[in-house]
């Protein structure tokens, strides 16, 4: 089987949950070069063996009426599509060592990059391969002094990992609620829950940032078993601090419209807070309910769901009037625990990030 050499950029990515637009393919002497730090998607190798083994050049090539160049894969729960990079002038010996030069000085900066993570105390447990991966994920930003990192209302949609300068958290009345110094991570509670971000950041010197996308950050938690410990438990510090705030609120219960505080948080709050009672919730003609017993999930219904599956639907409600209520019956305080909190929220969280 005969394999032609081709690199194949990506131009449109729609819910693909491993690739980025920009990132390239290349086959050269047979071998399938995926982009760095990725695992493999067979699917794609599999679409790329066929274009490659195909009898017509790549410029040449159509299959199901698709325009020359141009190719998609969309076996899994996404789509993305790629053309043929075309490669003119690569035939000179100046050309090819320009090229060549190229790719040295993106390999050595990868490798700079990769040392400067090295002093970041979050990163050191990884290896020295695993963070020349990451490295290849994350994208390096310069912020000037005063400048905004993230503002209020902004989608959750990044992490940031402050590499060196000072950081700011700010109020709406430009008052400098805490300061964020080298090694310090921010951007993770709204990733996490889907929330837009809830404060402004200002970078109180100059600053060089490490940004994470929401993609990219899914991938290095199934990657890093370590790394995702370490977000787990900076997770539970965060709700903890927080709901500290709201414990006398819930002391006397509580009422509100879900369109300002998220289920998501509720439930966080309910459960650091170890809270008994009823959080029941009324929207358009329906109504839920989730019962807790010392902060732990022991019963949640709605729309004809229980258990889990019930307490994912109510996370992924945005509307609607909730009451939280304290207290058990007999009978409801001998329910059993449905399972570990925290990780029914990452996984509810995960699935309201792939709808």
């Amino acid at each position: 089987m005969q394999f032609r050499n081709g690199v194949f950029i990506i131009t449109e990515e729609n819910h693909c949950p491993l690739y980025h637009v920009r990132e390239e393919m290349n086959i050269n002497e047979g071998i399938l070069t995926l982009p760095a730090g990725k695992p493999t998607c067979m699917t794609l190798a599999r679409e790329l063996v066929v274009i490659a083994t195909a009898d017509s050049s790549y410029e040449g090539y159509s299959k199901r009426g698709e325009g020359k160049n141009k190719f998609e894969c969309g076996g899994c729960t996404g789509l993305i599509r790629f053309e043929f990079k075309k490669e003119k002038g690569f035939a000179t010996l100046q050309m090819k060592l320009l090229v060549a030069a190229e790719r040295r000085e993106k390999i050595q900066g990868t490798v700079q990059f990769a040392g400067l993570l090295r002093s970041i105390g979050l990163f050191s447990v990884l290896s020295d391969e695993d963070l020349l991966d990451l490295a290849t994920l994350l994208e390096m930003s310069d912020y000037p002094w005063q400048f905004p990192i993230t503002q209020k209302g902004d989608p959750g949609d990044r992490l940031f990992i402050l590499l060196s300068g000072k950081a700011e958290v700010i109020d709406d009345r430009g008052i400098t609620l805490a300061e964020l110094h080298k090694g310090e991570v921010f951007g993770e509670m709204s990733l996490l829950s889907g929330e837009r971000v809830s404060t402004t950041i200002m970078a109180a010197e100059p600053c060089q940032i490490a940004v994470l996308s929401q993609k990219n950050f899914r991938h290095i938690l199934n990657r890093f078993p370590a790394l995702q410990v370490f977000f787990y438990k900076l997770l539970v510090s965060r709700i903890t601090k927080m709901n500290i705030l709201r414990a006398e609120e819930l002391a006397s219960g509580m009422v509100g419209q879900l369109s300002d505080i998220s289920a998501v948080e509720l439930c966080q709050m309910i459960n650091a807070n170890q809270k008994t009672g009823h959080l029941n919730l009324e929207y358009d003609e329906d109504k839920g309910s989730i019962v807790f017993n010392e902060g732990e999930l022991v019963y949640a219904e709605i729309e004809g769901l229980n258990g889990k599956d019930a307490f994912y639907k109510i996370l992924s409600l945005d509307r609607g009037r909730f009451k939280f209520s304290q207290g058990l019956t007999s009978e409801e305080e001998k329910f059993d625990v449905i399972g570990g909190f925290m990780a029914m929220l990452m996984e509810g969280m995960k699935r309201l990030d792939d709808i």
